[in-house]
């Protein structure tokens, strides 16, 4: 079932920034009085970083790993902004990771460090780490060997393989970033040896290689439960998979670690293995819709158009794969026009929305007074909320009208398409290039009646 409608567009004139200024990397002249004023300023920071911590410890933070992302268009400034967020919650008294994914040199010029494929320390509070899939992929493969060492299923054969010299195959980056965050984060319930108690980070901030792997990433605990689904019908109903099965799922979960107790599943029954499994990508995929444990930001230059669009879509898209968007920022240009369109206030609401100050390439950035500036006041209040009551549920059940009203922003109504192959107990939404199973409850299950798109919403009608 498919819909038209006429497209979202953003205009040209409408969406201006206001005049903030863009900070340079040349040192200050240090005069007496600048030096009172810094102290001053450093003052207040000691204050703030105080009065973060006690906020930190009622938070929550210790008790979990937040994780962190942003989304949006090549060259709107993603990387800026997860960089001034790593500093914003490393300032905060927050023990934070940045996590890059590329080989662009960006996040090394603003931090003024070297990042490598392990932790550098930056500065107080704040390390970062470069993911290279051609180390990632040498400690599964490590464990992999010591798992089949146990359980001898391949008899030598895989503790021939010589890891240094395998190549990387498209589709390898995004599978072993996803592991190496389920090691610094715990998304999955296990925090790996890289964030032990010891070393424990409060908030991971990730810089994905594209906004598109992103988005797979965050609906990829999801989308596997149905493929987990089919394996175990295999495993279970044919004679090939009740004889391989268990041994696999052994090998697999003694390799991946998933559940953390390693080879102990070894005198567990397969249906047991599978249940766990299940259970593991369940809570994995409602982290992301939990905003006190991820925090998904849409990032625009707001004086392009296009930007705005990508943005958009970006939004809609994020919402397919499951998770629930925090906010929008705007990363400004230097002699931007002070007036603020309500451009933004209309297209993207309910999202509270912020501005970044402009960052220009240099030796060095004086973050202290980048992140102490009036200009980042609101960035970085939006940056340290956790709940926001004003946020549509992308979601809603009206029983009394037998309808389904789905929140698609950045989608036109003929891109959204609608299945039904499990009677009327669910529906299958399709759009961005993802599939979401929407489960209906009991009073609004029944065949699709019509649909209506209101306010950048889908509402169905059941009958």
């Amino acid at each position: 079932m498919a819909f038209c409608s006429s497209p979202l567009l953003l205009g040209q004139s409408g969406f201006c920034p206001p005049n903030f200024p863009h900070f340079h990397c040349s040192s200050p002249v240090k005069t007496p009085h600048r030096r009172r004023r810094k102290a001053k300023r450093y003052g207040a920071l000691r204050l703030t970083l105080a009065a973060a911590n006690a906020a930190k410890n009622e938070a929550g933070y210790s008790k979990s790993t937040k994780l962190v992302t942003f989304l949006g268009k090549g060259g709107s400034g993603k990387t800026t902004a997860a960089i001034f967020a790593a500093q914003h919650y490393a300032m905060s008294g927050l023990k934070t990771c940045l996590v890059i994914q590329s080989q662009d040199p960006t996040a090394e010029y603003l931090l003024n460090c070297k990042i490598g494929p392990s932790l550098t320390e930056c500065n107080d509070n704040l390390s970062a780490l470069r993911l290279e899939t051609t180390k990632m992929m040498l400690e599964p493969l490590k464990r992999l060997k010591q798992a089949d060492a146990r359980l001898n299923m391949t008899q030598g054969v895989l503790e021939g393989v010589v890891g240094e010299e395998l190549g990387v195959l498209p589709g390898m980056d995004s599978i072993f970033s996803a592991l190496e965050l389920e090691r610094l984060v715990g998304f999955l319930g296990n925090v790996g040896s890289r964030n032990s108690e010891k070393g424990k980070f409060d908030v991971v901030v990730y810089d994905g290689i594209s906004t598109e792997e992103t988005i797979r990433m965050i609906g990829a605990t999801s989308k596997a439960r149905l493929y987990l689904k089919y394996l175990r019908s295999l495993a279970e109903k044919t004679d090939l998979g009740r004889v391989a099965g268990p041994s696999l799922l052994r090998l697999a979960d003694d390799a991946l670690s998933l559940s953390g107790r390693g080879a102990n599943l070894n005198g567990r029954m397969s249906s047991e293995i599978w249940d766990y499994l299940e259970q593991t990508l369940e809570k994995g995929s409602c982290v992301f819709a939990e905003p006190h444990k991820f925090g998904c930001y849409l990032v625009m230059n707001p004086t392009n158009p296009l930007s705005l669009n990508s943005a958009l879509r970006h939004w809609g898209c994020a919402i397919q794969a499951g998770a629930q968007v925090s906010g929008a920022f705007g990363v400004t240009l230097p002699n931007s026009p002070i007036t603020f369109s309500e451009t933004v206030k209309i297209n993207f609401s309910p999202l509270p929305s912020a501005f970044i100050p402009h960052l220009e390439f240099g030796n060095h950035l004086h973050w202290d007074e980048i992140m102490m500036s009036n200009h980042s006041k609101d960035a970085r209040a939006l940056l340290s909320e956790t709940t926001n009551k004003s946020l549509l549920s992308s979601v809603q059940f009206d029983p009394s009208n037998k309808s389904v009203k789905l929140f698609m922003p950045g989608f036109e109504k003929s891109e959204i398409k609608l299945y039904q192959f499990r009677g009327g107990s669910e529906l299958l939404v399709e759009a961005g290039d993802q599939r979401r199973v929407i489960r209906l409850p009991p009073q609004i299950q029944g065949k699709v009646g019509g649909a209506k798109f209101v306010d950048r919403s889908l509402v169905i009608t059941m009958r």
